[in-house]
């Protein structure tokens, strides 16, 4: 919130609209959503560069690595693809119009 405040639009900003709060998607304060993507999708990277750095404890390898990761969902909400926080969006263009042409599943389906 203070980012839109004070940041960007700035100038005292403030929206009459809901904003998401933010919340942990590492450590013991993890949330259930990032527990359920990172359950599905293993981690895009082998190693951390600086773990001395991170603010959270326990440090899994199947952490999220940097803010700019990103998860792609099915329509059925059953995640389908982690990629690296370089990925650029465009990249990812193939996995989404795949994606977008498949039937809707069962809840229960485990394929894609």
């Amino acid at each position: 919130m203070n980012g839109i405040r004070h940041v960007r639009p700035g100038g005292g900003f403030e929206p009459n609209f809901l904003i998401f709060k933010k919340i942990e998607v590492n450590g013991e304060k993890e949330h259930p959503l990032y527990t359920y993507l990172k359950s599905y999708c293993p981690s895009t990277r082998e190693h951390f560069s600086t773990a001395t750095n991170l603010i959270y404890t326990p440090i899994k390898n199947n952490d999220v690595r940097w803010n700019w990761e990103k998860f792609l969902i099915s329509k059925n909400g059953k995640p389908y693809m982690r990629y690296d926080p370089g990925t650029k969006p465009n990249d990812i263009r193939t996995d989404i119009e795949f994606l977008l042409k498949q039937n809707e599943l069962p809840a229960n389906s485990t394929t894609f």
